[in-house]
């Protein structure tokens, strides 16, 4: 089993598993919760498309659905990437039989950082996960009422049965990673392929652009991965490492289609989460500014350590990009150049 531990911010990252798909497995080897999972995922699709159903209830449904799901923190849909821990599985481990490895870009994420963070990841939501899978089970009987709606179907009891399902498919991947950790830590592996995809990222605006430079060297990662150490003091400031547009060339470089959703979803999350807590302070300081003394500023009426959180969080980020555009040369109009080197090819 190949785990990925991809950093999204400096203080952030996602796990994602590798696992075969359930379409590429032969049908007699499909479990009922395969086969289930596979035809109720078709069976949206198909609603997504339906404008013939009454008042096109189906495409309303998919519309506001879509929305309630893409509010799922990332890290529960991370933890679904991982297979529950059977008992072949189980056994394969304490064997020793089964080899595990975990890629990374070694140069965003310090090695000896591992341990820790998927201890995190396995056990800071597993209370969480079985709290919530319990009282969406426990709220099913409730729903009944809504059998009586004519046409549509029970939407609200499907929602908890998805939501149970979904509680419990994170709790048991979260499991999984636990007892690996336990018995097996799976085997780093330090990726320069992520490293150059990462950089690439942080040295230029668009994945086009990406496409069409040459590909950063080694020098040029190192340079750029000191940048983003020293502006966030060793990672205790919390700035985007990982471009939402990264997650299809990460996607593409390991034939992992399903991959790259994982990535936008948590590289948009984690984004909103970190401009939420800019916007906060700002108020903060805004209110702090409209009831200062005479004079004073706001900063004066701050601790010291929040209006060095507020200088730095709002530099760090603009810093190292603005480093990483000039290590690729694209100061001084070089965006601009490279955009046009891209039209005449």
């Amino acid at each position: 089993m190949r785990l990925f531990l991809l950093p999204i911010s400096t203080r952030r990252s996602l796990i994602y598993c590798e696992r075969l798909q359930v379409h590429e497995k032969a049908l007699a080897e499909r479990s009922y919760l395969d086969r289930i999972t596979n035809k109720a995922a078709t069976t949206w699709l198909s609603w997504e498309k339906d404008d013939k159903a009454v008042w096109q209830w189906k495409r309303k449904v998919t519309f506001y659905g879509n929305q309630a799901l893409s509010r799922i923190p990332y890290e529960e849909w991370a933890l679904k990437t991982i297979p529950a821990l059977t008992d072949k599985r189980r056994k394969a481990i304490l064997e020793g039989k089964e080899k595990n490895q975990i890629v990374f870009p070694g140069l965003f994420l310090k090695q000896d950082k591992i341990p820790e963070i998927l201890k995190k990841l396995a056990e800071e939501r597993q209370a969480m996960h079985r709290s919530k899978m319990i009282w969406s089970i426990v709220a099913m009987p409730f729903s009944a009422p809504f059998m009586l709606i004519p046409v549509i179907p029970n939407l609200p009891f499907f929602y908890l049965v998805y939501r149970a399902y979904s509680h419990w498919k994170a709790l048991s991947g979260s499991k999984h990673l636990e007892f690996l950790l336990k018995h097996s830590l799976p085997a780093p592996k330090p990726s320069w392929e992520l490293d150059e995809i990462y950089t690439a990222g942080l040295m230029y605006p668009t994945r086009q652009l990406s496409r069409a430079a040459p590909r950063p060297t080694t020098e040029q990662a190192e340079e750029i991965a000191r940048v983003v150490e020293t502006q966030t003091d060793g990672g205790k400031e919390d700035v985007m490492v990982l471009q939402r547009w990264n997650g299809k060339l990460i996607a593409e470089h390991y034939a992992l289609p399903d991959m790259e959703v994982e990535i936008e979803r948590a590289v948009e999350q984690v984004e909103k989460s970190i401009k939420a807590k800019e916007r906060l302070v700002e108020e903060k300081l805004e209110l702090e500014r409209a009831t200062a003394e005479p004079g004073k500023t706001a900063a004066d009426t701050l601790p010291e350590e929040v209006v060095k959180h507020v200088e730095k969080g709002e530099r760090a980020d603009r810093i190292i990009h603005e480093k990483a555009e000039d290590v690729a040369g694209l100061g001084n109009g070089g965006v601009e150049r490279l955009e046009k080197e891209k039209e005449k090819k």
